[in-house]
């Protein structure tokens, strides 16, 4: 069977708590939409992004109700305990794919030796900008490489869409329009090409002197050795660690001098390479923030 590559739908980022990823996330330039609970212990504060992809910076709001969910099975939730106790609280630990069959894709996870566990059915009320309120319903697949502890994909099926229009809240002071790229660094990048096969379904990819590029149907996943990730994006790694980890999102802006200005105005600092402005880690931003102009 030929599958068509799904699309970057998120990315999830830890974080200590969703007041400071909105303070950090709102100097940057984003607008972030109202805090929404999880029934399973996490809340978030999403940036919602013109192309359709989305940051779900993912708080904690009950360690209790975790601790029930994990019990309970709740993959997204272990997974999410997991990443905060082995490398942090502010971080990058997911890329999630937007799929129309999210059973499908558990089947393809399981039969690959990949799934990372049962999946997951939940809805949650989410409030809209005009204050009215819309029941969200997900369905999640999960999928994980036995190598990589620290870094989780799974595909996620919107059960009843959001409404269409939210245009409000997809636009932003920094100009920017939706994601690029997604960065990954790992020692071995080919090591974990069969692994992104699987979860993307049937990307195009290929590799280079720096790793790897996936090609999802709207951004590129590039797996970058840590040299890759000096020469792409002045980004040091420890290289003591043979696994998968997120590191960097590179976004579309409209015009950079807009995104520059607006760092300038909230005292981000930042640096360029090449064509490309570098906000680096801070807290509530767990992952490494790139800009470009690309129409």
């Amino acid at each position: 069977m030929t599958l068509s590559p799904h699309p970057l739908d998120h990315l999830v980022l830890p974080t200590v708590n969703i007041a400071l990823a909105r303070e950090r996330l709102g100097k940057l330039g984003f607008t972030v939409a109202p805090d929404a609970r999880h029934p399973f212990g996490t809340e978030n504060a999403c940036v919602f992004l013109a192309d359709k992809t989305y940051l779900e910076p993912l708080g904690v709001a009950s360690q209790e109700q975790c601790e029930t969910s994990i019990a309970d099975g709740n993959v997204f939730v272990a997974r999410d305990q997991a990443y905060r106790f082995r490398v942090a609280e502010d971080g990058f630990s997911a890329l999630v794919f937007g799929t129309d069959d999210a059973v499908g894709d558990d089947g393809r996870f399981k039969a690959a030796g990949i799934s990372a566990g049962p999946m997951l059915d939940f809805s949650r009320p989410m409030k809209m900008p005009d204050g009215t309120e819309t029941t969200a319903g997900f369905r999640l697949a999960f999928a994980a490489d036995l190598r990589a502890p620290d870094f989780l994909a799974f595909c996620c099926q919107r059960i009843n869409p959001l409404p269409a229009d939210r245009s409000v809240l997809e636009r932003h002071k920094n100009g920017v329009t939706g994601i690029a790229r997604v960065a990954l660094s790992a020692l071995k990048p080919a090591v974990y090409r069969s692994f992104f096969e699987e979860v993307v379904g049937g990307p195009r990819i290929s590799e280079h002197s720096f790793g790897l590029t996936i090609k999802a149907a709207n951004v590129d996943v590039e797996v970058l050795t840590p040299e890759g990730m000096e020469a792409f994006y002045d980004l040091p790694v420890h290289t003591s660690d043979p696994g998968l980890r997120a590191r960097a999102i590179l976004f579309k802006t409209r015009d950079l001098s807009v995104t520059s200005s607006h760092f300038a105005a909230n005292g981000v600092t930042y640096t360029r390479k090449n064509n490309r402005i570098l906000a680096r880690l801070a807290p509530g931003q767990g992952a490494l923030f790139a800009f470009e102009e690309i129409a």
